[in-house]
């Protein structure tokens, strides 16, 4: 190394955030994921032993899926290549692969393939990764933010390792900020300076968990900090003054599951509450009203006909008006289905048919009910004509049993009156 490239390395450590200068360099500084990399846990003992497997770390942002592969990247004898998944091709994915055949033949090194944001893969990209995966030519460490089930291929991940990492916590964010502050060598601690526990306190809670935002935010505050040996709550809530809310595909799909579970079981300040959450995030509201109009006929159904008709209301209602007035309609929508009484019998009717359907062959449609039939008698003016409206090999299945909720009830009363008869 000569001058002008220790000039121009101290030049970019100068200037490198100070979440990137803060990055742990081994396991005893790693912040979090306990569950995973805690003394004794079997991903630990796989990295200090150099023998990790095919893996795919999956968490949401700044949880420390980077910083775990580039950990193992140091301790691993393996030669470690480092992509990233959203400026990928075929051709350097094969350039990769030969260079791991080379590197096992002539040195007996394996290689570590690092892809980061791995779900930006293309399937056919994803595919290409199979057989080295499969033959060991490379180990896979793959990384994403998103939902493994729908943005990761099933044979892909059926080769590797999942590990699901979990939001910080306040406290380990807490811990993280502290050790910044205090840190001589690559973070603040030069400085001298404390932070004042509400201003530790706001910042560890408004980050969501995001480590790396909470250390920028945290160089910013000091740095506009003048005159004063603490950073105080208001330069704090200048440098991060805005909570954000991003998801990621699969909380997507975990905020939906509970606002549709909360409209089934009638809990109506839950429904609010994730339906709430989905709409600060950014969620396309014509998203969350196909789900409402689904669980009103599911969950509702004949025990209150009309939820069907508010749902399709409030749709029409959301196209027309647009956001941010739509959450108006979309929210009364979402509380009628909650209040409203609880019936599947439509929902298990046609599934039932449906199944039906599926098990036996296609049966005759009776001669009394075809088209052009000259034996069809209108049941409304002939109210005791006897017609066979079932397949002979069915003529005693049912598939609609009406509940005894809402405004079903008065059809369960007239079913529960026939069968007495």
């Amino acid at each position: 190394m000569d001058l002008f490239d220790y000039n121009q390395q101290s030049s970019a450590e100068e200037y490198m955030p100070l979440a990137e200068r803060m990055r742990p360099r081994n396991l005893d500084e790693y912040i979090g994921q306990t569950h995973l990399v805690g003394k004794g846990k079997t991903l630990r003992l796989l990295i200090e032993s150099d023998k990790v497997p095919s893996m795919i770390l999956q968490g949401p942002p700044s949880s420390g899926k980077t910083t775990l592969a580039t950990i193992i990247s140091y301790l691993s004898e393996a030669e470690f290549i480092k992509l990233n998944a959203v400026s990928l091709t075929i051709a350097l994915l094969r350039e990769t692969f030969e260079k791991a055949r080379d590197m096992k033949k002539l040195y007996n090194k394996r290689t570590i393939v690092f892809i980061d944001e791995i779900h930006a893969m293309k399937s056919n990209i994803q595919e290409s990764l199979l057989p080295v995966v499969e033959n060991g030519t490379i180990t896979l460490i793959g990384c994403t933010t998103e939902s493994i089930q729908h943005d990761i291929i099933p044979p892909l991940v059926s080769r590797c390792r999942v590990f699901q990492l979990q939001p910080l916590t306040d406290r380990e964010i807490r811990t993280a900020l502290l050790q910044a502050l205090e840190d001589t060598e690559r973070g603040l601690g030069k400085l001298k300076l404390t932070m004042a526990p509400d201003a530790l306190e706001y910042l560890a809670d408004i980050c969501n968990g995001d480590l790396r935002n909470a250390l920028n935010a945290l160089e910013a505050a000091v740095f506009s900090t003048f005159d004063s040996d603490v950073v105080e709550l208001p330069a704090v809530r200048e440098a991060y003054a805005t909570r954000i809310n991003t998801i990621s595909t699969n909380d997507m799909y975990n905020l939906t599951s509970a606002l549709c579970k909360c409209m089934r079981g009638s809990h109506t300040d839950g429904a609010l509450y994730w339906l709430a959450r989905l709409l600060d995030s950014g969620v396309d509201p014509m998203y969350i009203i196909r789900r409402v109009i689904v669980h009103s006929c599911e969950d509702v159904g004949m025990a209150n006909p009309n939820a069907l008709q508010v749902a399709v209301a409030a749709k029409e209602a959301i196209q027309f008006v647009g956001m941010p007035e739509g959450r108006l309609p979309l929210a009364q929508a979402v509380v009628y289905v909650c209040e409203s009484p609880k019936s599947n019998s439509v929902y298990k009717g046609i599934n039932a048919a449906l199944q039906t359907v599926r098990d036996h062959r296609a049966y005759e449609v009776p001669a009394q009910i075809r088209d052009g039939t000259k034996t069809y008698i209108n049941p409304i003016d002939n109210p005791g004509a006897v017609i066979q409206y079932m397949p002979q090999e069915l003529k005693h299945t049912r598939f609609y049993t009406p509940q005894n909720a809402g405004v079903e009830g008065k059809i369960y009363v007239k079913h529960q009156e026939k069968r007495t008869k």
